[in-house]
């Protein structure tokens, strides 16, 4: 999950390539909603085995409420900081 800002807006998606994704919200090469909204901190992944699972729990994630994401969220990552460094 990318966000703007703590509990501000948030973008969810699945990729193959976590490192290469986040990279182009944050350099602005993916245009719509991360460009549009600022979703540029990286506050929240799971890796998965396949492309399967890693779908299959994207789309049980966009039914959840907000309330329930940001609770996600702050189980591991309390202060919103962007992992992005972590990861490349």
């Amino acid at each position: 999950m990318l966000a703007n800002k703590k509990n501000g807006t948030l973008y969810l998606g699945v990729t193959p390539n976590l490192v290469k994704r986040v990279w182009e919200h944050k350099n602005n090469a993916a245009e719509g909603f991360s460009q549009k909204y600022h979703t540029y901190n990286l506050v929240w992944f799971e890796i998965y085995e396949n492309m399967e699972s890693a779908i299959s729990r994207e789309k049980t994630l966009k039914k959840w409420h907000r309330d329930w994401k940001i609770q996600l969220i702050e189980k591991e990552n309390n202060g919103w900081l962007d992992l992005y460094s972590n990861i490349c």
